[in-house]
């Protein structure tokens, strides 16, 4: 049976791809920050069963490398995908009223995790050369309607990293894919007193993700409730011509 490694499990985001992973008959294995983040995930998603946590700061440059080298020990299971939605703050501090120390903890806290994701669980998925193997991570469209400085800078990143990411990883056997959110998407218990969109729901755009296996290096993007089983499907594979060094 096949497993996904779920970078940011706890969070509204992860807690969907968890219910996802699971509906979709595969097994979680949850990189959380503690017994107690575990015991939050088990709540939300209404399972024990399938899921395995591990304990790990994936703020942390040796987190997420850690939990990868747990896995080729034998002490963790092998996974087959990964799906990262780490990050969650949310300052609304205006962009020239930004501090230095608030930039670098929107870049620490949004941007670096699904970096070293990237950085550290990719080299185990082309080692593996398992031909279903892929690499997901979920962004919001903070970054392309800046209303928000800090989520908004934080977002640029991961969209240009991903833009190497599905170059280098075009001929390989991982699907790289982006599932780019544009609803307000929370744990259900919390969605029915706020009126956002339930975790639950949203899983099915995760589970789309999952099934269809000729998606690869696209964007999937889910801006309103009906996208969640209907997604659109953006393929941003791009080459631009390269201007020789001697015509400069």
């Amino acid at each position: 049976m096949e497993t996904v490694l779920l970078i940011g499990a706890t969070g509204n985001v992860g807690v969907s791809a968890a219910i996802a992973v699971l509906r979709s008959g595969r097994k979680v294995l949850a990189i959380v920050r503690n017994q107690d983040s575990a015991e939050k995930l088990f709540k939300h998603v209404g399972a024990r069963e399938g899921i395995t946590t591990v304990e790990a700061d994936v703020t942390s440059e040796q987190g997420i490398k850690g939990v990868v080298e747990q896995v080729k020990a034998g002490k963790l299971p092998a996974f087959q995908h990964v799906f990262s939605a780490v990050g969650g703050l949310y300052r609304t501090t205006p962009l020239l009223e930004m501090t230095t120390e608030e930039l670098r903890e929107s870049m620490a806290r949004n941007w670096e995790p699904n970096f070293f994701a990237y950085r550290d669980t990719m080299p185990y998925l082309l080692e593996q050369n398992d031909p279903r193997s892929s690499w997901t991570v979920c962004t919001g469209s903070s970054g392309d309607v800046g209303q928000h400085a800090g989520p908004a800078i934080s977002q640029g990143p991961i969209f240009s990293m991903l833009q190497s990411a599905y170059l280098e990883a075009e001929h390989t056997n991982v699907r790289v894919n982006e599932l780019y959110l544009g609803v307000r998407v929370e744990v259900d218990e919390s969605a029915e007193k706020t009126g956002a969109q339930k975790s639950s729901d949203f899983a099915a755009a995760y589970e789309k993700i999952l099934a269809n296996d000729q998606w690869k290096a696209c964007r999937v993007i889910v801006m309103k409730p009906k996208h969640f089983t209907e997604p659109e499907i953006e393929v941003r594979i791009r080459r631009v011509a390269m201007i020789p060094e001697s015509e400069f």
